[in-house]
């Protein structure tokens, strides 16, 4: 197993740019995604969750990153249509109007086909896969009328690899990919960029929670660099999706692992 390299400092991609996070709360890829946004100099971010207590140490957190960048939160569930449009009426009017959205918000889960139920099956679709639609489509409202903006999508190399007990977040998962790239063709045309990060495993503190350790380490080792990645490394990618650098890449995945396969 190679040693996590050093963490990479800001280097301004997101200069002057609002920002919105779904699911950025906690210790994951989102509230990870929210510090990296700051760090590269967005001038506004909202951020999102279901959960109000850790939402609102998340916001601390990010003021301890930055004095200067305005943050904003709201809860919002992207299963409720009602509450997404209240998410981005409010980023819109907070920030100035949405430069950045990153969709983030997902749910998995570990269970055989021939076990599951119809209702954990919608679930683990409505929040991964239709949240991502929702929260999409209400921004591209906002956006398309200015010309300009970029969503960035969180995917899964599940969408392309086979894993047991993984068929409903692998479905929703290849289903972000699929919307990713049809619906960047149809923003394209109004100067809006969509693509999607497509990690493996990135290990925090709420997946050790969530699976044993076994198989968590099993995971990881099949992975190029034999470890699992960190939340930032993800981040970081993101950053460059949301950023003028990747200005020409429109309906992409940019797989963040070792391999598709």
């Amino acid at each position: 197993m190679l040693p996590v390299p050093p963490y990479v400092e800001g280097h301004g991609l997101l200069k002057g740019r609002s920002v919105l996070i779904t699911a950025a709360a906690g210790v994951g890829i989102g509230f990870a995604a929210a510090r990296k946004a700051i760090e590269e100099g967005c001038r506004a971010i909202m951020i999102s969750d279901v959960h109000e207590r850790r939402l609102a140490e998340a916001v601390e957190k990010l003021r301890e990153v930055s004095a200067t960048v305005e943050i904003h939160s709201q809860l919002c569930n992207v299963t409720d249509e009602e509450q997404v449009q209240a998410l981005v009426d409010a980023a819109e009017d907070k920030l100035g109007g949405i430069d950045v959205l990153i969709n983030n918000a997902g749910l998995g889960g570990l269970k055989p086909v021939v076990e599951m139920t119809d209702q954990e099956w919608n679930l683990v679709l409505d929040v991964t896969l239709t949240g991502t639609m929702r929260m999409t489509r209400a921004a591209l409202k906002k956006m398309q009328p200015r010309g300009k903006g970029a969503i960035v999508n969180n995917a899964s190399v599940l969408g392309w690899r086979a894993q047991k007990g993984q068929s409903h977040y692998a479905a929703a998962k290849a289903g972000v990919m699929a919307f990713t790239r049809c619906s960047a063709v149809e923003a394209a045309e109004y100067g809006i960029r969509i693509n999607a990060v497509s990690p493996s495993i990135a290990m925090h503190d709420f997946l050790k929670r969530s699976a044993p350790q076994e198989q968590l380490d099993a995971l990881a080792s099949q992975e190029a660099f034999g470890r699992a990645a960190e939340v930032w490394e993800i981040a970081n990618v993101m950053m460059f999706l949301a950023s003028d650098y990747a200005g020409y890449m429109v309906g992409e995945i940019v797989s963040v692992s070792s391999q598709r396969s």
